[in-house]
């Protein structure tokens, strides 16, 4: 089932100072007053998670604080798993997600179950699509999305009532899956880059009061793209978008672990990590694991007890099994200018302030609401034929920022003289697909502009032609990319063609 990210259009725009938990795709309405550096646009998160209850169990729920009726709509779902698609119910405290197969009486039988895990695992091991071993696999993918939650979130295999056949019992203690929260924190220094923070808490609190929780490993893998993703995308058979290698290992092993108020140093129940957002990142993806401690705990307090004394590296016998794997992603765009160059010319193109220098410097962060001046330079033996995206003409282009300002800079071959002044000049756009589905547009130039048949023709310089893509039956549109860049997630996109282009455009797999 296809769930594709929010649009620029239809989305909140969340900014500096906004927490988002993106493990079950949560996210909360940013603080007044903070000055502003990005919008995250879509939270998205699906799961892995292990059977390690030692049952045979027949749903999974989870419990989110902070959600009202009114929300539950808006919730969406990752429902390509063997119990299909949950049902939400409010609680006094927020919204009960739950999943779990059907009972019959006369059979005294369940319609699905999950077996405990005993295998080791792979990718793709818990993905009803890999049939040969989903059945007895031990494990399941699950993946949710609500809006404007500030509280707990707790996820528990759902087993049957030993006394009580045909009634599901919520296993405790909760089940270690990772709840990331994302926020954006604004740059210190003024047109630096902003930051986009991730915070882990520990998912299984203590036993009692004064004691600490069970304690796993708790190992990130990071990477970014320069398209927004889909949920769909966020599955471990995915190395495309879900980074994996080590690579691309962000935190190596370090123990995670619920900590008493007192007697608890602060640096276990909380893990953060955080990086710049570059101008032209349009998605942030994590891939966040969770082992087994299998190390020595404090007989009194319950606090794990590593090898090397402070639980920083995990020493020989101290990382168990795999328990979970979130898959977890952050859609944004920083405020930032972008400047491409096309044409069959050279030339630059230069901010006043110097941020910008295309040449080689084609794309910077500004804050929000900053006014920059662009000025082209044709090379030598080049014209400078004008603007494309917000600016027009052959004169200064002045833009204000707000989000992603992707401004295009034409550059043409001078004419020779006597050479008809290039008035007749046409060039190509080309079409291009990550995955299937048709892109049509309008004019349609020399010959039918049809892609899937026909995916490239040739126009009059100066022509704008208007793209519209159609993912196919049940898949999503994700993005464009080359000359409908700032296009993000509409499917409809104008080009204006003054040069051969290129286009490109994301649907879900």
């Amino acid at each position: 089932m296809t769930h594709p990210p929010l649009s620029p259009a239809g989305a909140h725009r969340l900014r500096a100072g906004l927490a988002v938990t993106l493990g079950f795709g949560l996210f909360m309405l940013p603080a007044a007053g903070r000055a502003q550096s990005a919008v995250i646009y879509g939270q998205l998160g699906n799961f892995d998670i292990s059977n390690d209850t030692g049952r045979v169990c027949h749903g999974f729920q989870i419990d989110i604080d902070g959600v009202s009726a009114a929300e539950i709509p808006a919730i969406s779902y990752f429902t390509a798993n063997r119990y299909g698609s949950p049902v939400a119910t409010p609680t006094a405290t927020g919204v009960q997600i739950r999943w779990q197969s059907t009972y019959s009486d006369a059979a005294q039988s369940w319609s699905d179950r999950t077996l405990p895990h005993t295998v080791s695992w792979f990718p793709g091991q818990c993905y009803q699509w890999v049939a040969g071993t989903y059945q007895d696999g031990g494990c399941e993918h699950f993946g949710v999305r609500t809006v404007n939650t500030n509280g707990n979130v707790a996820a528990r295999w759902l087993c049957e009532e030993p006394t009580t056949p045909g009634t599901l019992l919520a296993i405790n203690p909760p089940t270690a899956v990772a709840g990331p929260a994302y926020f954006v924190q604004p740059p210190v220094v003024v047109n630096n880059p902003p930051v986009l923070v991730v915070e882990v808490v520990a998912p299984e609190p203590a036993e009692a009061v004064g004691l600490f929780g069970d304690a796993q490993w708790e190992r990130v893998f990071r990477t970014e793209l320069q398209r927004p993703v889909a949920l769909d995308e966020l599955v471990a058979d995915n190395p495309n978008v879900v980074p994996m290698n080590l690579a691309q290992l962000e935190a190596d092993y370090s123990i995670l672990q619920d900590e008493p108020a007192a007697g608890g140093k602060g640096n276990r129940r909380r893990h953060r990590h955080q990086s710049d957002i570059a101008p032209n990142t349009r998605s942030v993806v994590r891939r966040i694991e969770l082992y087994r401690f299998t190390g020595n705990y404090d007989p009194v307090t319950h606090e794990a007890l590593c090898a090397d004394g402070t639980c920083k590296v995990a020493g020989a016998g101290e990382v168990g099994d795999l328990i979970s794997v979130q898959m977890t992603a952050a859609n944004v765009v920083p405020d930032a200018v972008l400047v491409t160059k096309s044409g069959t010319g050279a030339g630059s193109v230069d901010s006043k302030d110097k941020l910008v220098a295309c040449g080689s410097k084609c794309a910077a962060n500004y804050a929000v609401g900053s006014i920059v001046q662009l000025t082209a330079k044709a090379a030598s033996g080049s014209d400078f034929a004008g603007w494309t995206g917000p600016c027009s003409g052959t004169g200064a282009c002045t833009v204000t920022v707000d989000g992603a300002a992707a401004v295009g800079a034409v550059f043409n071959t001078k004419v020779a003289a006597g050479g008809g002044g290039g008035g007749g000049a046409l060039f190509t756009l080309s079409l291009g697909r990550s995955n299937p589905g048709t892109v049509t547009g309008v004019p349609a130039g020399d010959k039918t502009l049809n892609c899937g048949s026909v995916c490239s023709a040739k126009f009059a310089a100066g022509t704008q032609v208007t793209l519209t893509a159609t993912p196919p039956a049940g898949k999503a549109f994700v993005s464009w990319g080359g000359g409908c860049l700032a296009a993000g997630a509409n499917p409809v996109c104008a080009v204006t063609v003054n040069a051969d282009t290129s286009v490109q455009a994301n649907f879900s797999k």
